[in-house]
């Protein structure tokens, strides 16, 4: 009898969101523009376009494709292998995501991050962690949290939290306007900064998020 083969191991963080919405786009698109996303990549392939903004307008042009659906249709032509809307490459990606946003100098803010991590999913078995090139959002039902190591000396762990005032730990997030739910934010050194009071926020943020 044939040994079993071994399970694949678990992996390390979850599918984000935006690639059941990639998948999707992708399965509609025959329907709308009588074409498959394969399809569309091998025709301005062969095109004889090089530029990525020639073909971006070529495709908005010529055969009257949205601005998103042209942009899509390109980046999958030039590298399918990166594709947002296939699971397994999202998977392959995110540890990669992490590993260069922790590379060099951000190397000693990694086990913040780990630690962080680690503690939000203690929070439920619903938390997904879905890192993304710069930032790594927490999810409930929506984003909670969010982790940006923004220098070499400071990690930013942003909340989505409803009512509640700033000051203390939790400062305003610089970067967020107001549509942006993550407004509060605290800002971290060292693995020790991760205390009961980051703590509390983190799972407050999660409590709201039902």
């Amino acid at each position: 009898m044939p040994a079993k083969a071994a399970p694949k191991p678990k992996p390390k963080y979850d599918v984000h969101p935006g690639v059941a919405m990639m998948r999707k786009w992708a399965d509609e698109l025959p329907a709308k523009t009588g074409r498959t996303l394969d399809q569309w990549a091998k025709f301005i392939n062969n095109s004889g376009i090089d530029d990525r903004k020639d073909r971006i307008a070529y495709l908005k042009g010529e055969h009257e494709l949205g601005t998103n659906t042209a942009w899509h249709i390109v980046m999958y032509a030039e590298d399918r292998h990166s594709w947002d809307g296939d699971p397994d490459v999202y998977l392959a990606q995110a540890e990669k995501y992490v590993d260069d946003m922790f590379a060099g100098p951000k190397a000693t803010l990694r086990p913040i991050f780990e630690r962080l991590v680690a503690e939000a999913r203690g929070l439920g078995k619903g938390v997904k962690v879905c890192p993304c090139k710069t930032i790594v959002p927490f999810y409930r039902e929506r984003v909670f949290a969010e982790v940006k190591p923004a220098t070499k000396t400071r990690l930013e762990f942003s909340f989505a939290l409803a009512g509640v005032p700033f000051g203390g730990l939790l400062k305003p997030n610089p970067r967020a306007d107001e549509k942006d739910r993550l407004k509060h934010q605290i800002h971290l050194a060292t693995p020790t900064d991760v205390t009961a009071e980051v703590l509390k926020w983190l799972k407050t943020a999660y409590d709201q998020d039902k």
